[in-house]
């Protein structure tokens, strides 16, 4: 069995404002990460941390980028139980997609139709709780999420145990859960 992360975030930037007063949710970005530190942790975001306006297909660090210039960025970090073949296939996908990343955009349209609870999709065009929701649902082969997916129903999955949740910041300087006993990460 392998693992991989459902992080969930809340920067306080303006969007992310906008985002959390439609949803009336305490996250509203989501991430898939494929190791516990973190270090390969994918989204779909800014592209630059200094501009709003031109999102795509990021690799996210947490001590770098947006979460730098954000440090009072507040998370919930999940782990979920998946086969060595699926995560071979996540892993895969994802290396794939960001290879090609030029060719990805932000769905800022789907983004905002979301608030009215309308689905806007367009090939190669995600906002990030899309992202994650395609590539779990692709490598797991299996429909788990609603169709039109906000970062907090990430949560109805089964499986997902929360391992870390404070400011993202700290995370790695201090204690997680993992299987209701804490451990320092290194």
């Amino acid at each position: 069995m392998k693992e991989i992360y459902i992080v969930l975030t809340h920067t306080g930037t303006a969007l992310s404002n906008i985002v959390k007063y439609y949803t009336k949710k305490k996250y509203t970005h989501v991430s898939i990460g494929l190791d516990l530190d973190l270090k390969e942790l994918y989204s779909f975001g800014r592209l630059n941390p200094y501009n709003p306006y031109k999102g795509g297909f990021i690799h996210e660090e947490i001590n770098k980028g947006t979460y730098a210039r954000f440090k009072n960025t507040i998370s919930a970090i999940y782990s979920l139980k998946i086969t060595d073949k699926q995560f071979v296939k996540i892993e895969s996908l994802i290396k794939q997609m960001y290879e090609e990343k030029s060719k990805y955009k932000f769905n800022v349209i789907g983004l905002f139709l979301v608030s009215i609870n309308k689905k806007y999709q367009k090939e190669n065009k995600y906002y990030c709780a899309e992202f994650v929701k395609y590539i779990l649902e692709t490598c797991l082969n299996k429909n788990l999420l609603p169709q039109i997916i906000k970062p907090m129903d990430f949560l109805e999955l089964d499986n997902m145990d929360l391992i870390y949740e404070g400011l993202l910041a700290n995370y790695g300087h201090s204690n997680i859960i993992e299987n209701n006993k804490e451990y320092e990460i290194v």
